[in-house]
């Protein structure tokens, strides 16, 4: 049986499906792409149940350019452009509008910057980054940030290690991260079909956690953990008083 190691907590890891390149969540809304006849495999865990397609963690950004975040992505995921900036947007206001003089942020994998530019409109000090855009915002190696936000991110990292390598270089020991992704757990089953909405290769979606396998991933590297529930989550080392209104959240 084809294994792999599990880059979140080195256990074993067992093929668990195989779907075509094409699977978006867009079927969630009826919308079927052509399949392409390119086969995704997709491994879980035995010990944190964290689901990855090992073969994009050798994708280049290139392919990744060309393949997936090309000018047909709008088409697998129309609420990027504007409907998620809005919804987090309003989030983030909700949450910090009162501290945000205190508040240095970073959108990390902000797409297009569009929350970043709607936070800069509104009065904060935030920036936007995406390896994936060409229109990303330059950050410099010794910039840090007390608040970082990733929407709708993890679960675009071909390599999670290397994703939180680099958040743990821009977030102040004594900052938050803030980030999105729906969990797998109750999603997938075992011996049954890889038929969740939210495991779909042509929306890049190559990283699908478990609450266990965030936990786990922010332990290695000293973060403690918490979900607000409904695919939101917290990473933090030393809590910020100027955060205690998402403690209610959490």
């Amino acid at each position: 049986m084809t294994h792999y190691k599990c880059p979140i907590c080195n256990s074993i890891s067992y093929l668990h499906d195989v779907v075509d390149f094409n699977k978006s969540c867009e079927e969630l809304n009826g919308n079927f792409l052509p399949r392409s006849g390119t086969p995704i495999y997709y491994t879980i865990c035995s010990t944190c149940n964290f689901l990855f397609a090992p073969d994009f963690m050798n994708w280049t950004n290139d392919e990744f350019h060309s393949r997936i975040y090309n000018e047909d992505y709008a088409i697998v995921d129309p609420d990027y452009l504007n409907k998620r900036p809005e919804f987090n947007f309003s989030l983030l206001e909700r949450f910090f509008k009162n501290v945000k003089n205190v508040i240095t942020h970073l959108d990390y994998g902000g797409g297009n910057g569009s929350l970043s530019k709607k936070l800069v409109e509104a009065g904060w000090n935030s920036k936007s980054y995406d390896p994936f855009s060409e229109t990303e915002n330059n950050i410099s190696n010794i910039e840090k940030f007390n608040l970082i936000t990733a929407f709708e991110v993890f679960e675009h990292a071909p390599n999670p290690n290397l994703l939180m390598e680099k958040i743990i270089n821009l977030i102040n020991d004594d900052g938050v991260v803030i980030l999105s992704t729906l969990i797998n757990d109750g999603n997938i089953k075992v011996n049954q079909r890889l038929d969740w909405w939210y495991a779909s290769p042509r929306n890049g979606h190559v990283s699908l956690f478990s609450l266990k396998s965030l936990k786990i991933l922010g332990e290695k590297y000293n973060f403690n953990f918490a979900s607000m529930g409904v695919g939101y989550h917290v990473y933090f080392k030393k809590y910020p008083s100027w955060a205690r209104s998402l403690t209610e959240e959490l």
